[in-house]
């Protein structure tokens, strides 16, 4: 990357909000699926190009890829000082299964993942970490990773409190957990929410009234057998056309409409489908559209797929 490059000071696709005491573009990026590239090069090559088009905010964790997407982030752009990079804990890499991660909730074991996020993000401070929280009965995990939230949450502000950790967020929570740990100085809240799942609706408002910014997992539904996608959704297909847009521009453009707190991070292996999620962000959609699409009450349908799971 050059050094013009670095000192340019790029658009911010979607606008941006506060996030750790800096602005952060609304549009970001999710690391999630990086490591799916065997090329290490594209990988880097990709994260720079989310930088060069704005994106300021990169999501990410030392369980995904068991460190490989932190090493990438840091190898491409460990060394730009305007990016913030939030990481969680509360699972670890599945060595085999049908998931990609088992929990890993316990204190001591939060601690563990912080060290490990520092270690391969090579840095000795991180700028925001998300507990990734999983309530018993809804993730298939022994009774010893079943722990009060309490507990959890007084680990992270002793690391907080400690210097190591920055900013303090929440995954996988409900409206009473987040309303809970707001004296704690909560920054972000990750839930799964998309158009087709939006069963968090109460914790979003309670995090847009807080001040605190929503950056919603799963942003285009699917991910799980029986989950149904934005992209399949018929008016959302209407509104494409309509617009001239992909169905998942208009997904992730209505998750930025209707909520000025949000952050979408989408994750993709492609430049091409990097720039059309960048590129939904300066999507404008009419009130009647926005209408239409927040019509669209269809099933989560994920319960079947977990209790399956949980089968012996």
């Amino acid at each position: 990357m050059s050094d013009d490059l670095s000192r340019r000071a790029p658009a911010r696709p979607g606008g941006t909000y506060p996030l750790a005491g800096r602005e952060v573009a609304r549009v970001g990026y999710g690391t999630m699926h990086l490591t799916r590239l065997d090329d290490a090069a594209a990988a880097r090559t990709l994260l720079r190009r989310a930088y060069e088009l704005g994106v300021n905010h990169f999501d990410t964790a030392d369980f995904y890829g068991d460190g490989g997407a932190n090493a990438l982030l840091a190898d491409a752009l460990g060394s730009q000082p305007d990016i913030v990079v939030v990481t969680k804990v509360g699972a670890r890499p599945a060595a085999r299964g049908p998931l990609p991660m088992i929990a890993a909730q316990r204190p001591e074991e939060l601690r563990t993942q912080v060290e490990d996020n520092l270690r391969t993000l090579r840095v000795d401070h991180l700028d925001v970490v998300n507990l990734r929280r999983i309530p018993a009965g809804t993730f298939p995990m022994p009774p010893s990773q079943v722990v009060p939230f309490d507990d959890q949450l007084a680990a992270m502000v002793a690391l907080r409190d400690e210097g190591v950790v920055g900013h303090l967020g929440l995954s996988t929570v409900s409206a009473d957990e987040l309303r809970a740990a707001l004296p704690a100085g909560i920054v972000t809240v990750q839930n799964r929410y998309s158009l087709t799942a939006r069963k968090h609706e109460p914790v979003l408002a309670i995090a847009r009234a807080e001040g605190i910014s929503w950056a919603p997992y799963f942003p285009l539904g699917g991910a799980v057998p029986g989950a149904a996608k934005v992209t399949h959704e018929p008016v959302v297909q209407q509104v494409a056309a309509e617009i001239g847009a992909t169905p998942a521009q208009v997904g992730l453009a209505w998750l930025l409409h209707h909520c000025p707190n949000t952050l979408i991070i989408p994750g993709t292996t492609s430049i091409d489908h990097l720039e059309q999620n960048v590129a939904a962000g300066s999507i404008e959609l009419s009130p009647d559209q926005m209408a239409r699409l927040d019509g669209i009450r269809p099933a989560a349908g994920v319960r079947g797929f977990l209790s399956r799971l949980r089968r012996p």
